[in-house]
C-alpha cells in the first residue's frame, strides 16, 4: 500500500512538473474588456510581446504584473494555440473627492495633506479605507478625539464615481492634568517642563501642546526617558501611557515610570590595538577620570564616542570602530570601548543629483572629503549635515555604494531645492515710541551661494537701511566675505541736544578658528555730519561738523549654548575692538558681552550676564557725541533708554563707559510649562561713567550706580512678541530719568 501511493506521489510530481515546462511562442495577442486603457498599455503593463515563449509559471507573472497597477478590478489570462488573451475589467475613475463638515481651510488643508486618493485617479476599497485610516490618524494628531468620519460613494456610471467624506470634529480633546505614575525620583513639575505636551490653560492662545496628540506622547516618552538615562537611571522605563478621560473632552495623560535604582559610572578604558599610539587617545583617558563615580549618562558616552570619532576624522586613524562592552555590578557599571581597524575604502567619485539652481560647487564645497581621499563615514555624515546647516533645500540625503574598482566607495547625494527667498515686514510700538520695518533676504543667490540682505527700520527718532551681500565660501575656503553699505540718521536734538547722519561701508570676514569659537576681522569706513541745536552746551556745540573713521574691527565669538533659541545651559562670550585706522577723533571701541545660562532652584531657567563697553581717544580728542556710550533699555530697566549718566546742562550726552550685571529667573509657578509666555524676575546693575573733555561731570556722575528690581513678561501672542517690564530703582542719582514700566509690541507679517 505504502509502495503504491509513493508511486503516486511520484506520477503527480511528475505531472506538474510537466505541465509547468509546458510552454508556446505567442503569435497573437488579444486584449478584451479594456474601455480607457489602451490595447498597447495593456501589453506593456503585461511586460509580454509576440515571439516570447510563455509557460504557466509565467503566465501567472502577467497577471500579478497586471493587477499591480491597481487599474484593474479583475483579471484573466489565457494561453491557447499560441494565442494569448487577456480579459481585464477596470476599476472606475474618481470624477471627485469632497470634504465636508469642516469650515476652515487651513484646517482643512492640514487633514487632506498627504492625501493617498486623487481625483481622476482609478478607484478600489482597499485605497478608500487606508485613506479613511489616514484621516483618522491625522484629525487625532489635531486633537479631535471624538471626531466622526463619514464616507459616501455616488456611482455616476459604470466607469464614474464621486467621494465625499463628511467629517464632524467636535470639540478638541484638552489635556486637563498630566500625571507620572512610578515617579519618587524626580518632581513633577520638573518632568512637565521636559516634555511637548502641556496642560490646558486659558492663556495658551495659540498653543497646540495643551490638546492630546499621539504623535507628540511619543515624543514625551523619548525625552522623559532620556532624561532619566542622563541621570544616573540605566535601567529606566516607560512601561505605559493612557489617556483617561475626566470630562467631555478633558483627558488626564499619564506617563507610567520605573525607573529602579540608580548607577554610577565604574571603570572606564580603552582597548586599543597593539600597534597604536595611546597619545592619541589622551583627551579620552582624561575625560574618563572626569567622569568615574559620576551618575550614568548616555550623553556622556555619546560624548566619549564623538572624541573617538574626532580622532578619526582628524585623519589620524581613518578606519576605526568603537564597540562598548559593559559590566554592571551593583551600582557601578563599568565600560570598555574597543577600538577595531575596519577595510579600508577609498572614495572613487561624488556624485551631487537634484541641483538645477544651486552651483555643484557650492555643493562640494560643503563636502568633508573628496574624490580620491579615504573614506570616511563621520566626516560622510558631517558632510550631509553641513548641507543641512545651509537652509538651501527642503531635503538631503545619500547613498553609499560599493565602487567599481576594488576597496572604493561611492557617494550618492541627493537634495531638493527649495526656495530661499525672505520678504519682512515688523512694526512696533513701545513707551519709547513706535517703528516699521521691511526686509528682502535671498541665501542663494543665482544658486552661488551668496546671500543678498536688505533691511530698512523707521522710527520717530531714527532712519537705518542697509544692504550687504555674504559669500559663505570665499573662493572656495572655510572663510566667509561680507559686504554691505547702510545709511543711518539718529534725530537726538530734543532729547540729547545733536542730530547725526551717518553713510559708509563694512568689510571683512569671519571663521572658525576653533570648535565653536568664531574669529573675524574687518573694516567699518563710515562719513558722518553732526549737527546741533542752540540750547547744546559750547562743548557739544564745538562738535559740529563733518567726520570720516575708517577703522579695523576684531572680535571673537566663543558660544557653548546648547541651543540657541530658548537656551537653558551653556554659555556665550563675545568680544569685539574698533582699533582707528584714519579717524578725526581716533576712538578706540572696546565691547564684551557674556551670558550664562543655568539651572536654579528646580528648572527655573536663569541667566546671569555682564556687559562692558568702552570708547575712548588714544590721542586725547574728545568722544563724537555718537559714539559716547548709552545703556540700552534692556540693561537697566526702570530707568528711560540714554537718560542715565552724564549730563551736560540738560542734555544727557552719555559716557566713555558703561557696565551692567544683569540676573534674571523664569518663575513656573506662574505660568508652568507654557510654551507662549515666560515670566521672569530680574535684577539689574549698571553705571555710565566717564566725561572726557570736562572733570567737573566726570567727577560728579563716575561713582553713581543704579540698580533696580522687578518682574518681566514675554508673551509670544498672536498678533507678535509682546514683553514687558515693572520696575522699581533701588539706586539711582537726582539727575536720572525713571521708568517704572515699558512695554513693546511687535509683529513680522
Amino acid at each position: 500500500m505504502n509502495l503504491f501511493i509513493l508511486i503516486l506521489k511520484i506520477l503527480c510530481i511528475s505531472l506538474f512538473l510537466a505541465v509547468s515546462a509546458y510552454s508556446e511562442i505567442i503569435n497573437k495577442i488579444v486584449i478584451n474588456g479594456n474601455k480607457r486603457i489602451s490595447d498597447e498599455t495593456v501589453v506593456m503593463f503585461a511586460n509580454v510581446s509576440l515571439k516570447d515563449q510563455i509557460s504557466n509559471n509565467e503566465l501567472n507573472l502577467i497577471l500579478k504584473d497586471l493587477y499591480q497597477t491597481n487599474y484593474f478590478e479583475n483579471v484573466k489570462v489565457l494561453l491557447n494555440e499560441n494565442i494569448l488573451t487577456i480579459t481585464v475589467k477596470e476599476y472606475p475613475i474618481i470624477q471627485k473627492i469632497e470634504y465636508t463638515g469642516v469650515k476652515s481651510k487651513t484646517l482643512l488643508a492640514k487633514i487632506i495633506s498627504n492625501s493617498l486618493i486623487k481625483n481622476k485617479s482609478p478607484f478600489n476599497l482597499f485605497s478608500l479605507n487606508n485613506e479613511k485610516n489616514r484621516i483618522n490618524d491625522k484629525i487625532k494628531e489635531l486633537g479631535y478625539y471624538d471626531a466622526k468620519l463619514e464616507t459616501f460613494v455616488e456611482t455616476l456610471d459604470a466607469d464614474l464615481i464621486n467621494i465625499n467624506f463628511n467629517i464632524k470634529l467636535g470639540d478638541k480633546a484638552k489635556i486637563k492634568k498630566i500625571s507620572f505614575i512610578g515617579n519618587k525620583i524626580f518632581k513633577d513639575r520638573r518632568l512637565k517642563r521636559l516634555i511637548i505636551s502641556t496642560e490646558y490653560k486659558f492663556w495658551k492662545i495659540i498653543s497646540g501642546r495643551k490638546y492630546l496628540n499621539p504623535n507628540l506622547v511619543d515624543i514625551d516618552k523619548r525625552l522623559l526617558k532620556n532624561y532619566f538615562l542622563n541621570n544616573g537611571y540605566y535601567n529606566v522605563s516607560i512601561n505605559s501611557t493612557f489617556a483617561k478621560l475626566i470630562n467631555k473632552n478633558e483627558f488626564e495623560l499619564i506617563f507610567n515610570i520605573d525607573a529602579k535604582n540608580k548607577i554610577y559610572f565604574g571603570d572606564l578604558k580603552l582597548d586599543l590595538p597593539t600597534d597604536f599610539d595611546e597619545k592619541n587617545f589622551e583627551k579620552i583617558n582624561e575625560l574618563f577620570e572626569k567622569v568615574k563615580n559620576e551618575p550614568y549618562s548616555i550623553n556622556t558616552i555619546s560624548k566619549i564616542l564623538d572624541e573617538i570619532d574626532q580622532v578619526s576624522a582628524l585623519r589620524q586613524y581613518q578606519f576605526i570602530k568603537a564597540t562598548v562592552d559593559e559590566n554592571i555590578t551593583s551600582d557601578k557599571i563599568n565600560l570598555t570601548f574597543k577600538i577595531k581597524e575596519t577595510e579600508k575604502f577609498y572614495v572613487e567619485k561624488i556624485n551631487i543629483y537634484g541641483n538645477t539652481i544651486t552651483q555643484e560647487n557650492v555643493v562640494r564645497n560643503q563636502l568633508e572629503i573628496d574624490e580620491g581621499d579615504p573614506f570616511n563615514e563621520i566626516l560622510a555624515n558631517k558632510s550631509i549635515n553641513n548641507l543641512k546647516s545651509l537652509n538651501y533645500f527642503k531635503s538631503v540625503d545619500q547613498k553609499i555604494t560599493d565602487g567599481v574598482v576594488q576597496n572604493t566607495k561611492i557617494l550618492d547625494i541627493f537634495i531638493e531645492e527649495k526656495p530661499t527667498g525672505e520678504i519682512t515686514a515688523s512694526a512696533g510700538v513701545g513707551t519709547s515710541g513706535s517703528s516699521v520695518g521691511f526686509g528682502i533676504k535671498e541665501n542663494n543667490f543665482m544658486g552661488k551661494g551668496l546671500s543678498l540682505d536688505s533691511n530698512f527700520l523707521i522710527s520717530s527718532e531714527s532712519f537705518k537701511g542697509q544692504i550687504g551681500v555674504t559669500n559663505p565660501k570665499f573662493r572656495n575656503t572655510d572663510k566667509s566675505l561680507y559686504f554691505n553699505v547702510e545709511a543711518l540718521e539718529n534725530d537726538n536734538l530734543k532729547n540729547f541736544g545733536y542730530k547725526s547722519n551717518k553713510s559708509g561701508f563694512n568689510i571683512g570676514t569671519n571663521f572658525e578658528y576653533l570648535t565653536d569659537l568664531r574669529l573675524g576681522i574687518g573694516s567699518s569706513n563710515f562719513y558722518e555730519k553732526i549737527e546741533t541745536n542752540d540750547t547744546a552746551s559750547a562743548a557739544q556745540q564745538r562738535q559740529k561738523g563733518n567726520y570720516w573713521d575708517s577703522f579695523l574691527n576684531l572680535d571673537f565669538n566663543y558660544d557653548k549654548r546648547n541651543q540657541k533659541f530658548q537656551t537653558t545651559s551653556g554659555f556665550k562670550s563675545y568680544y569685539s575692538l574698533d582699533l582707528p585706522l584714519v579717524s578725526d577723533t581716533n576712538t578706540l571701541k572696546n565691547y564684551y558681552d557674556y551670558s550664562y545660562y543655568f539651572d536654579l532652584f528646580d528648572q527655573n531657567i536663569s541667566t546671569l550676564s555682564l556687559m562692558m563697553n568702552s570708547a575712548i581717544s588714544i590721542t586725547g580728542d574728545d568722544i563724537k557725541l555718537s559714539e559716547r556710550i548709552n545703556l540700552p533699555s534692556r540693561r537697566l530697566r526702570g530707568f528711560e533708554a540714554g537718560r542715565v549718566g552724564p549730563k551736560d546742562g540738560d542734555d544727557f550726552i552719555g559716557g566713555n563707559f558703561a557696565a551692567a550685571l544683569n540676573f534674571s529667573s523664569t518663575i513656573p509657578q506662574f505660568f508652568e510649562e507654557s510654551q507662549n509666555v515666560d515670566f521672569l524676575f530680574f535684577i539689574d546693575t549698571a553705571n555710565v561713567w566717564g566725561v572726557d573733555y570736562d572733570d567737573v561731570l566726570d567727577d560728579f556722575y563716575s561713582g553713581s550706580i543704579r540698580s533696580s528690581t522687578g518682574v518681566a513678561l514675554d508673551w509670544f501672542s498672536p498678533i507678535g512678541p509682546l514683553n514687558f517690564s515693572l520696575a522699581y530703582p533701588i539706586t539711582k542719582d537726582d539727575g536720572d530719568k525713571t521708568e517704572t514700566f515699558r512695554f513693546n509690541l511687535g509683529t513680522t507679517f
